[in-house]
């Protein structure tokens, strides 16, 4: 079911499926992602659980209204707990997603049950992520320093350069690239490049939560795709070093996008988290 709700001076469009303990999942790439993808991340779950997703303000059909920052991000995602009445939730992200799971989870503490996460970072890693696809400029001639620095330093000219630059570096995400699934893909994308901007040119240069980890104490399930270029093994390493009560599982044959890539395994991973991790007591 979809729906638009007002929250917090936005509207946002929000879809509900399935019924049980409630899941909120956030969508990553702000100004490109919506809650298309988590919806069918977490669809198969949809058994067991309410399952919560939407476009973020600034993305897909939801209202373009400032700030697109993270306290503001955080902020609606506790209304829209607030308009479901969830006492407790399980928070789910990937990507960009799981910045805004893991800030939520620190200001929020008494919200959260469990947190699952998907190839993300307690900090920016763009240096190293423009290093990986570097690396391949020989099979991507098109990958250059000048695409890159735009699309991390948050410098997109308008939404079709967003697209532009988007459809430069697509090749990097999956470890079976498929050009012809891609170009479809990029047809529908609903690029905002004004959030995208805002995103990485002002808010990833004072990301950096390693310090506040400490303070989520319930379970956490890590995931990532071994060939991982932007958010790399290491990142989710490092966040699985320093959550206290964390479990990290890494998707051999998976890019950016083991959830698409490997989707059997990868939703029998959460499944026997949550299981194990008690989710269906009480």
């Amino acid at each position: 079911m979809q729906t638009r709700i007002k929250i917090n001076d936005a509207e946002l469009l929000v879809n509900v499926e399935g019924s049980g303990v409630p899941i909120i999942a956030h969508h990553g790439a702000p100004g490109l992602s919506t809650h298309e993808e988590p919806k069918r991340a977490f669809g198969p779950l949809a058994d067991k659980h309410q399952i919560v997703t939407f476009d973020a303000r600034g993305s897909g059909a939801s209202e373009a209204k400032p700030p697109y920052t993270h306290e503001q991000w955080v902020a609606d995602i506790d209304a829209i707990r607030e308009h479901f009445g969830f006492e407790r939730f399980i928070m789910a992200g990937g990507s960009y997603g799981g910045f805004l799971s893991l800030e939520y989870a620190i200001r929020h503490p008494e919200r959260v049950t469990h947190v699952i996460l998907r190839d993300t970072a307690a900090r920016d890693y763009g240096e190293q992520a423009k290093a990986n696809a570097l690396a391949r400029a020989k099979e991507f001639p098109q990958i250059t320093e000048e695409v890159l620095d735009h699309v991390f330093d948050g410098t997109m000219r308008d939404n079709e350069h967003y697209r532009e630059c988007w459809e430069i570096i697509a090749p990097l995400y999956n470890v079976d690239y498929d050009p012809v699934a891609m170009a479809e893909r990029i047809k529908s994308i609903p690029f905002n490049y004004e959030t995208k901007n805002f995103a990485f040119a002002h808010n990833l240069p004072n990301y950096d939560v390693r310090d506040q980890l400490s303070k989520i104490t319930v379970p956490v399930l890590i995931t990532v795709g071994r060939h991982d270029w932007i958010t790399p093994v290491e990142a989710s390493e490092e966040l699985h070093a320093l959550l206290p009560n964390s479990e990290l599982a890494i998707f051999e044959n998976s890019g950016h996008s083991p959830q698409q890539e490997e989707a059997e395994l990868w939703i029998a991973t959460i499944r026997d988290f949550l299981e194990r991790h008690g989710a269906y007591q009480g």
